[in-house]
């Protein structure tokens, strides 16, 4: 015989022993048997709370009180910032994904960020397009554009709010938010 045919041998008996315990054992607590026998400890968990008041199904209303549903939350306006002027805005994206930025954060061209010649990093910018009506807040974390008239490199998720992927640039107004 082999080692494995030994084993398998002596397994089964093994198992029919278990098996047959496993059958005696008492049965648990959650049989009707034992849940009708009663169990003090509960009895008494039960009897702790019977000092407690047993609340109203509806409770009666003030005639001062105001309801609450009908009151609207005050909309917070837009925030008013210093106009910078207008021009020409371009993204950039994946080619630069992950790489340093002048601020030296990591560019992540999923996030609300830009790149300005001269304002200082974490200025917000809102940038609007002007032919679309969208607008973004973006924060200023690197240095740019270096390509000719543009104003303003975005990243690629504030270009794809602004409608700008299709053509790689567009006309924005800048405005300083802080």
């Amino acid at each position: 015989m082999t080692r494995g045919t030994i084993q398998a041998v002596l397994a089964r008996p093994l198992r029919a022993a278990f098996m047959a315990a496993a059958l005696l054992l008492p049965a648990n607590a959650a049989t009707p048997a034992l849940a009708d026998e009663g169990d003090a400890t509960e009895l008494s968990v039960a009897k702790s709370f019977d000092h407690l008041a047993v609340p109203k199904a509806r409770p009666q209303v003030s005639a001062g009180a105001v309801d609450i549903t009908s009151i609207e939350v005050p909309v917070e306006p837009e925030a008013q910032g210093k106009p910078l002027g207008g021009g020409v805005a371009s993204y950039y994206g994946r080619k630069f994904h992950g790489r340093p930025t002048a601020s030296g954060q990591r560019f992540d061209m999923n996030a609300m960020t830009a790149a300005h010649r001269t304002l200082p990093f974490g200025s917000q910018v809102r940038v609007t397009n002007p032919a679309t009506g969208r607008s973004v807040v973006v924060t200023i974390n690197d240095r740019g554009p270096f390509h000719g008239n543009r104003v303003i490199d975005v990243s690629r998720a504030a270009a794809t709010e602004l409608g700008l992927i299709a053509r790689g640039h567009g006309s924005v107004e800048l405005e300083l938010l802080s």
